[in-house]
């Protein structure tokens, strides 16, 4: 096994087309390992803990490109090196033919461009901070993509936005629709009356298809970052966010969307609400419904749910929607399959939130719930990489994403696992996310499919049926082909669910026994 090394100095890409280059590279042939990043201390150290640490990586520079690959052999590492290159001339090109500037610094480009007030920021964590706080200084309204930001650099920039009356999306914000402009993964959706304010990236974008298959539309998503509902945070992006939403015009109907957040914070949301004209859906997974409605809001227990009611308040025809009620029949015909020893469900996710609402919806039938992302720590895996009963996982939790690209662009871990969980004789269901839009994977069901057709084979010829249960999260505008990638899956022999909440309740269905 041969590791090679190539550094370009002075070679800056932010971190998320970096994340797109290390998946395409670790598709190129003969490639056991490639990884593509710029040469920061945090870099270096993910490389050294998967073993590829070498004299040339431990001397790059911070504004340095590190490229580092693993092959059988010198020949094989150096056609990598052929086609990585070519994967960023590609890049560098395509910026050209679009007539991109480059700017070196924030402070030049809104110099610039005066009348930018917008930044989109994605760099290394170690400097997302300064510059994101540069960017306020510039009177811009900041999308903070990057993570590995301190608590307390997220609370001091969020204090100087809301000081000067701007957005400080973020650190940690994957998800936004700004004036109909999909931000870093979104989804295609049409432009409309209801404002989303999501601290949760899937959730956010799970929010904005089901408006939009209920016939509605987005006139803003604004993302607030994973902790902004945290004790310490405080809320102050969501309360900002609905502020924003409560002054736009256009808005009519007000979505917010959140993991459990802290109750201190909850009740400081709730006290908002009270003091909104508009009318608010509150969808927090775990929440409480007697505060919401006590505030004045609506509240929804699941996703679906919320979308519907969003779309009803802004005086759709209930008439005409199809919601798509669960097909108990299915539930029926697949529980018949399944024999006494298949109990367990193990969902394979994505998606942070889409992956809590199915198991929240677990939670509500069995007491015997793990996952990577459970707030019980009785019920926390002991070990991520081995399952317990029922079990839930994240793969975009930080534990699996360091030194990774997001499950969203690079599958593979998740194949991997995918594959194990298959070969369990008590898993009755096996149910997955598959996130399109723009960011994501330009065919996330495609590769899956032969896993998925040779997991149903193998089972078969063991005389057990197993069922996969896939939920495709996208709309007919999305880049990839929206009903193609349900044609796949279903072609495949798995089952598909048409929301999340669907896909939740189905996998709950499937394995409970005596009903």
């Amino acid at each position: 096994m041969t590791i090679q090394v190539l550094i370009k100095p002075n070679t800056f890409f932010d971190s998320v087309s970096l994340m797109s280059l290390s998946t395409k590279a670790n598709q190129i042939e003969g490639v056991e390992q490639a990884i593509i990043a710029m040469g920061t201390e945090m870099n270096k150290e993910v490389i050294r803990n998967v073993g590829l640490m070498t004299s040339e990586v431990e001397e790059a520079k911070t504004s340095d490109l590190m490229i580092v690959v693993k092959a059988e052999s010198d020949e094989l590492c150096e056609n990598a090196f052929v086609g990585i290159n070519e994967l960023l001339t590609k890049k560098n090109s395509a910026a050209v033919g679009k007539g991109e500037v480059k700017y070196s610094t924030i402070s030049s480009a809104a110099s610039a461009i005066p009348e930018a007030n917008f930044a989109v920021i994605s760099v290394n964590g170690a400097y997302a901070a300064r510059e994101a706080k540069k960017a306020l200084e510039n009177d811009l309204h900041v999308m903070l993509f990057s993570d590995n930001v301190s608590l307390e650099d997220e609370i001091e920039l969020k204090k100087l936005a809301h000081e000067k009356g701007l957005l400080m999306m973020g650190p940690d914000c994957g998800t936004a629709i700004i004036n109909n402009v999909g931000l870093a993964f979104a989804n295609a959706v049409r432009k409309g009356s209801i404002g989303v304010v999501g601290a949760s990236g899937t959730g956010s974008q799970e929010m904005s298809v089901r408006i939009h298959e209920f016939g509605g539309g987005i006139s803003q998503l604004i993302g607030t970052g994973g902790r902004d509902l945290s004790e310490k945070v405080g809320g102050m992006m969501m309360l900002d966010g609905i502020r924003a939403l409560e002054a736009d015009e256009a808005t009519k109907v007000i979505v917010l969307v959140s993991k459990p957040p802290a109750p201190s914070v909850e009740d400081k949301i709730c006290e908002q609400i009270k003091q909104c004209t508009k009318p608010v859906v509150v969808w927090f997974i775990g929440g409480n419904e007697e505060k919401v409605t006590k505030a004045g809001g609506h509240f929804a227990k699941m996703s679906k749910e919320a979308a519907l009611k969003a779309v009803l308040l802004t005086g759709a025809d209930e008439s005409k929607i199809n919601k798509k009620a669960l097909n108990i029949p299915l539930v029926n015909e697949v529980r018949a399959k399944l024999t006494s020893d298949q109990k367990y469900i193990r969902g394979l996710f994505c998606g942070g939130t889409l992956c809590d609402e199915a198991m929240y919806t677990a939670m509500e039938k069995f007491d015997n719930v793990y996952s990577n992302i459970q707030k019980n720590p009785d019920y926390l895996l002991k070990d991520i990489n081995v399952s317990q009963e029922h079990t839930f996982i994240d793969f975009g939790d930080d534990e699996f994403t360091q030194g990774k690209p997001h499950p969203m662009i690079d599958p593979s871990t998740r194949i991997a696992r995918f594959k194990q969980e298959a070969k369990d004789p008590s898993v009755g269901v096996i149910v997955m996310d598959f996130v399109l839009g723009f960011g994501s994977h330009e065919d996330p069901v495609g590769v899956m499919l032969p896993h998925i057709i040779e997991a149903k084979q193998q089972a078969e010829q063991e005389g057990r049926h197993l069922e996969i249960l896939g939920y495709i999260l996208g709309t007919e505008l999305d880049p990839q082909n929206y009903q193609e990638q349900i044609d796949k899956l279903v072609a495949s022999g798995a089952t598909h669910a048409s929301s999340s909440q669907n896909a939740g309740l189905l996998a709950r269905e499937f394995v409970v026994k005596g009903e």
